[in-house]
């Protein structure tokens, strides 16, 4: 026998540890270069322009040994991508123009000038790296979470499988300190279980029989058997890494645009550097070194280096700062449109609300206390699986009220259901089916303006009491809509419930605009008229009937502990804990990041006029126009970082 409810320290992992293969060193050595190789490059270069400087005057050429092998050492990774991109998509880029200045600069006799252009450029490009690493691995994080076996029961016997093995219904034991290998229903034991990496919680949440657990999130202390409800390439784990995937693919608009210009832009200006070789000695009798120098100096100063970095640092920054706090981008281009929301449309059911109905009102005849009212009510619905028998069942549950089951049950279509026990007829169900006209019509009225779903139980002798149920609201849907409404974007109710529950809903979440009793395709009507009265929109939704309006809007949001498969494939961005503050955060960021972005291209930009110019009207010294043009870009990338924070 197998004790589920055993406690023990918590481990991280089992089996045995194993010695890594050469190979495998190899792959790690791969990896570090792949991560670090441009910052060692850099590095390195740097190191040997400061030798090389030092050795200037007494060891001239030892010096220039020096400054070449900083020049193939520095430069080679920018080479490598600028041949490439010459040679497969037939493109000149920003790399190729570098290097290109650099051996002008050294042509002339510009060595230390033409080396320390190559470092900062390289160092540029290594915190571009660092930018898109730190997104990658905060968004890709959950890829060495992924659980490779299962422990699975077979008539009391464990044996391990891969998870690719598991088949919906199979038992999966779980021991402390292990990761969860499947979706699947707690069955027995209780523990503790770290959901981080699904929901984005810190704290640990309390697991036990009845309760969903998820692939990929980190067992505590106890023991847990679990039958599998979803098979590994359906768990919600899988689905969050296509997202990320997903994510890693996109870029924003804006930078495709700036991706199309560069090579028009590296074209015009090979073209002006040409013509200040051929033109200023015949025109304005320039000297051929002179010439060549400024010619030279345009080349650095012109270079759009800092206008490509003002856009995917941020972006990338943004990604990796909202994966860390719950909210998956589907990719950066989402990040931009966010910034331009000027309505939010919610689904109520599951989305303003918990999608649970609870208790709230119990109204019992005089005579009868609402213990024995909420007895007799979850006795009758013991054997119900409807919504409301649950919510009834759980609240007499929750005030520890005992119960049994019925000997005789009937559902009534369209009115209720009825039971029998103890020789006695009981139902409940629809107050227009069991109470005499009139009766307690000013609390009907009362409860059914709040939103409320009201049922009547009874017995033979007639109406025993009223049972209120509501799907209550989440506790920070609230402060979530006053939020949006700061950052002066108006919310939006569109639900296909009834005109009265929703209004309800709506007065306790803030929200003034209800369109209720909506189809999937109104709830789409509804998104084009106010994108078209209003501006971009986002549209907030969990649920299969959401899918439509969450891919005809500007921008889908879909929660995702509580959403459906549909709603998750169709959505541009996810909430991963279901907290809806996280709406408005995401709209923040959005503004936030393209508030820098406008930044760092009004700062690229105004950098090589000023250089550009100044190079014409009276000439600029090289090593200026390298510090000026590649401290810009360094500038701009260090904006973007800010938004990891």
């Amino acid at each position: 026998m197998i004790d589920t409810n055993m406690k023990a320290s918590v481990r991280i992992g089992s089996g045995p540890k194993q010695k890594l293969s050469n190979n495998d060193h190899h792959h790690q050595r791969s990896d570090f270069l792949k991560t670090h190789g441009e910052a060692i490059a850099a590095g390195l270069s740097g190191l040997l322009i400061l030798l090389a400087w030092l050795s200037e005057g007494n060891l001239e050429t030892f010096s220039v040994i020096l400054y070449l092998t900083a020049y193939v050492i520095g430069g080679f990774a920018k080479a490598r991508e600028g041949i490439v991109s010459l040679v497969s998509e037939k493109k000149l880029d920003v790399n190729l123009l570098m290097l290109l200045a650099a051996a002008g600069a050294a042509a002339i006799g510009y060595w230390a000038e033409g080396a320390l252009l190559i470092f900062i450029f390289a160092l540029s490009g290594a915190l571009e790296e660092y930018s898109e690493g730190r997104s990658r691995r905060d968004l890709s994080a959950l890829l060495s979470l992924k659980p490779e076996t299962a422990r699975i029961l077979v008539n009391g016997e464990e044996r391990e499988i891969s998870i690719d093995e598991l088949s919906v219904g199979d038992s999966v034991l779980v021991k402390p300190g292990e990761q969860i290998p499947a979706d699947g229903t707690v069955i027995r034991g209780a523990s503790e279980v770290n959901q981080a990496t699904i929901t984005g919680e810190s704290v640990p949440v309390e697991k036990n029989k009845g309760m969903e657990v998820f692939t990929g999130t980190m067992n505590g202390t106890g023991s847990l058997l679990i039958r599998v409800d979803r098979r590994a390439e359906e768990s919600t784990f899988a689905k969050i890494l296509r997202l990320v995937r997903e994510a890693e693919e996109q870029t924003p608009p804006s930078q495709g645009q700036i991706d199309r210009l560069e090579g028009i832009y590296v074209k015009a200006v090979l073209v002006v550097t040409g013509l200040l070789l051929l033109l200023p000695p015949v025109l304005l009798g320039w000297s051929w070194g002179d010439t060549v120098y400024r010619a030279m100096v345009f080349m650095v100063v012109a270079s759009p280096c800092a206008v490509v970095a003002s856009i995917m640092p941020a972006v990338l920054s943004a990604m990796s700062n909202g994966a860390r706090k719950g909210l998956l981008f589907k990719g950066g281009a989402y990040v931009q449109t966010l910034s331009e929301v000027k309505v939010v449309a919610f689904d109520k059911t599951g989305t303003l609300t918990r999608g649970e109905l609870a208790v709230t009102d119990l109204i019992p005849l005089e005579g009868i206390d609402e213990g024995r009212l909420l007895q007799e009510a979850a006795t009758l619905e013991s054997l119900s699986e409807h919504p409301l028998a649950r919510a009834i069942v759980v609240e007499a549950g929750r005030r520890g009220i005992t119960f049994r089951q019925p000997e005789r049950f009937e559902s009534q279509t369209g009115r209720g259901v009825e039971a029998e026990w103890d020789g006695q007829l009981r139902r409940l169900g629809k107050p227009a089916w069991l109470l005499p006209e009139g009766m307690w019509s000013d609390q009907l009225k009362r409860l059914e303006a709040e939103g409320k779903t009201v049922v009547c139980l009874a017995d033979e002798a007639g109406p025993m009491g009223l049972i209120a149920l509501k799907d209550t609201i989440r506790p920070e849907a609230k402060a979530a809509v006053e939020q949006l409404k700061k950052l002066g974007v108006t919310p939006v109710m569109l639900t296909g419930d009834r005109q009265q529950t929703a209004e309800a809903i709506a007065r306790q979440a803030g929200i003034e605009q209800v369109r209720a009793e909506l189809l999937p395709e109104e709830k789409v009507k509804a998104l084009r008229e106010l994108e078209k009265a209003c501006g971009p929109t986002v549209m907030v939704g969990d649920g299969v009937n959401d899918a439509p309006a969450l891919a005809v809007a500007t921008v889908g949001i879909a929660m995702g502990a509580a959403g459906s498969d549909v709603a998750l494939e169709t959505a541009r961005v996810v909430l991963m804990n279901d907290d809806l503050n996280k709406v408005a955060e995401a709209i923040a960021l959005g503004k936030r990041t393209w508030k820098i972005v406008r930044q760092n291209l009004i700062f690229a930009f105004g950098v090589i006029a000023l250089l550009i110019i100044t190079n014409f009207i009276q000439g600029i010294p090289l090593p200026l126009g390298v510090v000026g043009h590649e401290g810009s870009t360094l500038l701009v990338i260090l904006n973007g970082l800010r938004l990891l924070r």
